[in-house]
């Protein structure tokens, strides 16, 4: 048993320490710096009170990316330094975000330990690599993410740390080997326990999902399916999930194997982004001929997800609509009932009319899964969803790329539950025209303008807030741009009051609400690592059945266009077209 005693370093705050709705991110160079990891952690263990920090137990491991494995080892050396009892690892290092939450909330150690928070290095959806993104979150004990009382804490500590503390004579661990290391310091003993990073997260898979009736599906001759990795964290539950659990052919799986820079991609599961399965899929510049019937993807830290069918695209904001309403049927662990369901407020009001109709609570927050945690918490909310490819339910306190492709092959064995014999299989594309014939399409795209300059940005929001000052102004600019777009009916920065602990979060983002139920939402996000982001969401709702299918582009064409020319992005950013759109 090694022994290790405490060191103090000092320090000094470094600029820009401000985590983001999911924690805080920058380039891995930024990262390397001296001291700002360390300060950064030491900021996080000041922020939570002493008896969260002296004894616990931590989860620490993340999605993979270049330089996780030298961040797991400083915070291994922290944690003990700072009197944290015990540190679980996810063997290699890997658990997705979902998988962290599962653990902190469900595992219980071999001596009765349960999980008191985590830290999650994971820059998620972006690039990997020593030229591009690593970050770093904390979690919980409600295996959720930090709310902002404790996030605001730890900028406040980064702005005048003066110290860290880390440990001396601690070696790294070897987080290659499952198993229990001990050592001892001054006071008490501390261990670290490196275990299997999949068997937590597929146990909690079972017992919300009806694996059997899943299998039938996938074994059925008439049905096809394809799972893209995008070389992230989702590699490690996909093989023993698909393969393994629910007996897919092994090359139904693409690019499953983590990497460290996610094989040179961007590991975003989008229609950009996912190339290669969206071309496997029968969509895209070079579209296979025989394509399957199912297919999907995850992110770098596989809490996202897209789902595809045959030569056929779902929105997220139809995908968490659909699963709604399926989800009693369809779905074991949702068989008594849902509680509520929840969207962030750029998503689109497809889940409102599914909630609407099923006599459901509806709730609209902000952006970022801690507001839905909350909820969950309070017992208000079962099911939830963000447009930005993010869904999931109070099974754990983050979204769930996996969980969501499980979803939908719940949903399709339900739906061919009398067809695996050869009758014709209902498909995805049945499935969400039907869904539109019930409720009404609400046509939806997003535009996002990445790495934006900041004061540029700047320049684009405050000019939106502006115009809300006269409805009548902005109505004759519109008439002016298309004159068959309705008027706005209203204009504001969304604000939310949290119904469970009645916190407020304003400029949630610009609202521009036309009469026909259409909507405008500008905002700024907080994922990337530099420059700004600015997304632009655009909506239209009908309810006809017979004007439901058309092309979503020409659908939103004259939306578009007000959107544009009302925002001066051009002007403004020098940007004539958006980096990515969905």
């Amino acid at each position: 048993m090694a022994n290790f005693t405490v060191n103090r370093i000092e320090s000094a705050p470094i600029e820009g320490q401000k985590p983001g709705t999911s924690g805080l991110r920058k380039k891995v160079k930024v990262f390397t710096q001296p001291h700002y990891l360390h300060n950064f952690v030491q900021s996080t263990f000041n922020a939570l009170s002493a008896e969260k920090v002296k004894g616990s137990t931590l989860v620490v491991s993340g999605d993979g990316r270049y330089f996780s494995k030298d961040a797991i080892q400083i915070i291994i050396k922290m944690a003990a330094a700072n009197g944290v009892r015990r540190i679980w690892v996810g063997q290699n290092g890997l658990l997705s975000t979902p998988a962290v939450s599962a653990v902190v909330r469900e595992r219980v150690g071999a001596d009765g330990s349960k999980a008191n928070g985590a830290f999650i290095l994971t820059a998620s959806h972006n690039p990997g690599g020593p030229n591009e993104d690593f970050g770093i979150k904390y979690n919980m004990e409600n295996g959720g993410p930090a709310p902002e009382g404790i996030t605001d804490k730890i900028f406040e500590n980064t702005k005048t740390i003066k110290e860290y503390f880390i440990a001396e004579g601690l070696p790294d661990v070897d987080i290659s080997a499952i198993g229990v290391s001990n050592f001892s310091g001054s006071d008490d003993q501390f261990d670290v326990d490196v275990f299997d990073s999949a068997s937590d997260y597929v146990k909690l898979m079972k017992s919300i999902f009806d694996f059997p009736s899943i299998k039938k599906l996938i074994a059925s001759p008439q049905f096809s399916f394809c799972f893209d990795g995008l070389h992230g964290v989702a590699g490690a539950y996909a093989k023993r999930i698909f393969v393994e659990e629910l007996g897919a052919k092994e090359s139904s799986l693409l690019n499953c194997v983590p990497k460290e820079d996610f094989g040179g991609g961007h590991p975003d599961p989008n229609l950009t982004y996912a190339k290669e399965l969206v071309a496997r899929m029968g969509l895209g510049d070079k579209p296979d001929s025989n394509p399957p019937g199912f297919g999907a993807a995850a992110d770098g830290d596989a809490d996202r997800n897209m789902i595809l069918g045959k030569r056929f695209f779902v929105t997220p904001s139809d995908s968490v609509a659909i699963i709604t309403a399926n989800a009693v049927q369809a779905i074991p662990y949702f068989s008594s009932g849902l509680m509520g369901v929840a969207r962030s407020m750029p998503t689109s009001a497809a889940l409102d009319v599914v909630a609407k109709s099923l006599n459901l609570k509806l709730f609209e927050v902000p952006t970022g899964w801690k507001f839905f945690g909350n909820l969950m918490d309070a017992g208000l909310c079962s099911v939830c969803g963000e447009e930005s490819f993010g869904t999931g339910s109070d099974h754990i306190r983050e979204k769930d790329g996996i969980w969501a492709v499980l979803a939908w092959l719940s949903i399709l064995a339900y739906k061919n539950k009398d067809n695996l014999d050869g009758g014709k299989l209902v498909t995805v594309e049945d499935i969400v025209k039907q869904h539109w014939a019930t409720f009404g399409r609400h046509y939806y795209t997003r535009y996002d303008y990445e790495n934006v300059d900041a004061g540029a940005a700047k320049q684009v929001m405050d000019h939106l807030v502006n115009l809300q000052s006269s409805i009548i102004d902005i109505n004759t600019t519109i008439k002016g741009i298309c004159p068959d777009v309705l008027d706005v009916a209203g204009a504001d920065e969304f604000e939310y009051k949290d119904p469970v602990d009645g916190s407020v979060s304003k400029n949630q983002g610009i609202r521009y609400l036309f009469e026909d139920g259409s909507r405008l939402v500008f905002r700024l996000s907080g994922t990337g690592s530099e420059g700004a982001t600015i997304r632009l969401y655009i909506e239209q709702y009908v309810k006809d059945s017979s004007k439901t299918g058309r092309e979503s582009r020409e659908a939103l064409a004259p939306l578009v266009d007000v959107a544009l020319k009302l925002s001066k992005i051009l002007e403004f950013t020098g940007r004539s077209a958006p980096t990515v759109i969905t």
